[in-house]
């Protein structure tokens, strides 16, 4: 492949989401077209106190789970950093990827510049991302593969674009799991190089705990609009995690931060007519404010916490170093007059 090619293949994918996000809002404005701004922030307003609470719970405990993806990722690399480290770490590096997309280059950036600091080395860092990125679509994989059998086929078949697409993904993903075990065990303790970075296969007990992390992730996101949605729609849990997790994939692969617009059309086109497209959409907004504003808010506000403590420290360290220099250069000089006056004698 001649370089002009791969440039153009590049450009190709840096604007796709540009493409992807203007279609989406096109569709998004086609769908909710019959509706008003005051019809949807009613029934933003309309969701219950209590299940807006639940929603916020299922949030925090899916953040925790999401700062296991570095804990995971630092045994792999072998590394080893206090808890609170990973867990921010994780968390933070998250809120980011999930607002701006480009999870490599966004949760990666903010990791790099807190494991480098911790005496994480720069290979390992992207050996980290790399099983990360690896738990994250593993576990998305298993969901659709479930939500296949759980998704009732009838539903899916309202839309055209999605039932000509579901028996693909479902082949895709089961066999990305099944190779992915072949690999873990045939080649165990083994090693990939890739470029100048040498890659441990994973155990098979490795790769055990990347499904069932990353299955608990998706579930616990999907929680989150779930809790917001229920008061508007009746949908089994099983039929709707399978949506869910099909329109959260498509959302990170059109390369749109965050899958804005995208997410919500692929969700929305997936729900019978019948559904008050309005209430549902409220509910989609709500989902995004809790699962990706107040995160961003909140583990920001800790990074922020962190850094203010960590230059406080660095200037009492500073002041201490130049405070013990001093006294060693005192020291010195006094030494250097008794030698002196020795020798006069």
């Amino acid at each position: 492949m001649s370089a002009q090619t791969k440039r153009l293949i590049k450009k190709l994918i840096n604007y796709s989401g540009i493409f992807f996000f203007i279609l989406a809002a096109a569709m998004l404005w086609w769908q909710l077209r019959d509706y008003s701004l005051t019809d949807i922030f009613h029934s933003i307003a309309d969701i219950p106190l209590r299940h807006l609470a639940a929603a916020c719970l299922a949030c925090l405990a899916g953040y925790l789970v999401l700062s296991l993806y570095d804990y995971l990722a630092l045994n792999y690399v072998g590394g080893r950093v206090t808890w609170w480290k990973w867990m921010l770490a994780g968390m933070l590096g998250f809120a980011i990827s999930n607002n701006a997309g480009n999870a490599a280059i966004s949760g990666g950036a903010i990791r790099y510049r807190l494991y480098t600091r911790w005496r994480i080395r720069g290979g390992d860092i992207f050996k980290m991302l790399t099983l990360s990125g690896l738990t994250y679509f593993l576990g998305v994989a298993a969901i659709v593969v479930v939500g296949y059998f759980l998704i009732p086929h009838d539903t899916v078949a309202q839309s055209a674009g999605l039932s000509m697409g579901l028996g693909w993904l479902f082949g895709i993903c089961l066999a990305l799991i099944l190779t992915y075990f072949l690999v873990t065990i045939i080649f165990q303790k083994k090693s990939i190089k890739i470029g100048n970075l040498l890659f441990q296969v994973p155990t098979p007990k490795t790769a055990t705990l990347q499904i069932l992390l990353g299955i608990t992730d998706s579930v616990l996101a999907g929680l989150v609009l779930y809790f917001c949605l229920t008061p508007f729609v009746s949908i089994p849990f099983g039929t709707f995690i399978g949506l869910f997790v099909i329109a959260q994939a498509t959302g990170i692969f059109s390369q749109v931060p965050g899958g804005i617009g995208v997410f919500e059309t692929i969700f929305l086109a997936a729900l019978p007519d019948t559904v008050d497209k309005a209430s549902v959409f409220g509910a989609l907004l709500a989902y995004r404010i809790i699962y990706y504003v107040l995160p961003l808010i909140g583990v920001g506000g800790l990074f922020f916490i962190y850094e203010r403590w960590l230059r406080s420290k660095m200037k009492q360290w500073a002041a201490q170093a130049k405070q013990e220099f001093t006294q060693i250069q005192q020291k010195i000089k006094n030494t250097a007059k008794k030698v002196r006056k020795t020798n006069k004698k």
